[in-house]
């Protein structure tokens, strides 16, 4: 899926701050984006040289626990590392437990910081790296 409207509406669905049809149409047609989904759920990557970063990730409220959102990771990290990237980034707001217990089991580590990044300043971003290179088995994820 790569329908603009279609990933805002399931963004929509998982986020309280969801992005637009227009953001996700100017996101699609720059080189390097790309889309991974599945019906209740999709993961959007961009690519640059040897490193990748996840834009965003969103799985419906009634699908989470199910296991989409690590393999709509393993296939993005698949995807990017296809693509040349070595290492994927990722910013998650600090808050986030589930999404940080996700990215715990796909082998990503803090790197970083971001002071009031997310709700007006009130929530930190934390910084994730994973290593492609040293943990080739990008499929294989949670």
């Amino acid at each position: 899926m790569s329908d603009p409207t279609a990933l805002a509406a399931l963004h929509a669905s998982a986020f309280p701050a969801p992005w637009s049809a227009a953001v996700f149409a100017d996101l699609l047609a720059q080189p390097g984006v790309f889309a991974v989904a599945e019906a209740d759920g999709f993961i959007l990557m961009r690519v640059v040289l040897d490193e990748a970063e996840i834009l965003t990730l969103a799985v419906r409220p009634a699908a989470r626990g199910a296991g989409l959102g690590g393999r709509l990771a393993g296939q993005g990290a698949v995807r990017a590392a296809q693509a040349g990237a070595t290492r994927i980034f990722l910013e998650v707001a600090e808050d986030n437990a589930a999404a940080r217990a996700l990215y715990d089991r796909a082998g990503f580590r803090q790197i970083g910081r971001r002071r009031g990044y997310y709700d007006g300043g009130r929530t930190d971003a934390l910084v994730l790296e994973r290593d492609l290179v040293d943990r080739p088995d990008t499929a294989a994820l949670p």
